[in-house]
């Protein structure tokens, strides 16, 4: 079976993928200090307490933080016998290479974002990812990565004003019940939630003005859905769509090892 490993800033997710569908999905929080021994004591009793009989003979690794590599490198090769292939590494080929500047490092999240959206969808896609980042990854025709946009994440923002404004609490990312807030929580909810609906709405209007073609909008990451129910944009919200694209590529890779 393969272990699929998808790292954020915030959160590490790993999915158990038994050919045909994903068996199992844990999360952990995302700490660089984090030992391979660590790793596998937390997922062994998940395996355990799950019932989930899984033997994990490959694994595929995408992480946007370079630090936690190292361990779940180990993870794989100690517990599992097996040489993970890592997203954004040379021996990690892709379905259809970016097209970026030279020297431009794309992320790894938003590599396999575009394969996965383009797997379901076709190309000219743009795929908005309401992560850490919230990041817009604008998808070729050809399933190639050609660009994005890269804009501050919901949480992010949010404790970036309660840092900067003392007297401003933390609060939940939530839909108000009206624009016009009259305590200090619905001012900061209506500011967030609409805000954030325009500045998606404002930067994929200016990538389709840009492109000059019909354009499908992908939404992805934990407050996709609750930012959908603000806006008719998204064609579609994928919650499995990072470990989808893990799954792509490494059968990719199997596929081409064998030619």
């Amino acid at each position: 079976m393969l272990l699929a490993i998808d790292c954020g800033n915030t959160n590490t997710v790993f999915s158990v993928w038994d050919g045909t569908q994903f068996i199992a999905t844990w999360r952990i929080a995302t700490d660089h200090t984090r030992t391979a021994d660590e790793y596998f004591v937390w997922l062994s009793s998940l395996m355990v307490m799950t019932k989930t009989e899984a033997t994990i003979t490959e694994a595929i690794i995408s992480s946007t933080v370079p630090r936690v590599v190292f361990n779940l490198r180990v993870l794989c090769d100690r517990y599992f016998g097996c040489r993970p292939l890592v997203v954004g590494k040379p021996e990690c080929r892709l379905p259809v290479p970016p097209r970026v500047d030279q020297g431009t490092t794309v992320g790894p999240d938003r590599l396999v974002n575009t394969a996965g959206a383009h797997d379901r969808h076709g190309g000219d896609l743009i795929v908005v990812d309401f992560g850490t980042a919230t990041t817009f990854d604008v998808v070729d025709t050809d399933g190639a990565y050609v660009g994005g946009v890269i804009a501050p994440g919901v949480n992010l923002s949010l404790e970036a004003l309660h840092m900067a404004a003392a007297a401003l609490p933390h609060i939940d990312v939530a839909k108000p019940a009206k624009a016009i807030g009259t305590n200090t929580v619905a001012c900061m909810q209506s500011g967030v939630y609409w805000g954030y609906i325009g500045l998606v709405e404002g930067i994929v209007r200016e990538v389709r003005r840009e492109r000059d073609r019909p354009t499908k909008v992908i939404a992805t990451g934990g407050l996709a859905s609750l930012f959908a129910q603000g806006t008719d944009l998204f064609h579609m919200i994928e919650d499995d769509l990072t470990m989808h694209g893990l799954v792509l590529i490494h059968d990719y890779n199997k596929e081409t090892a064998c030619l």
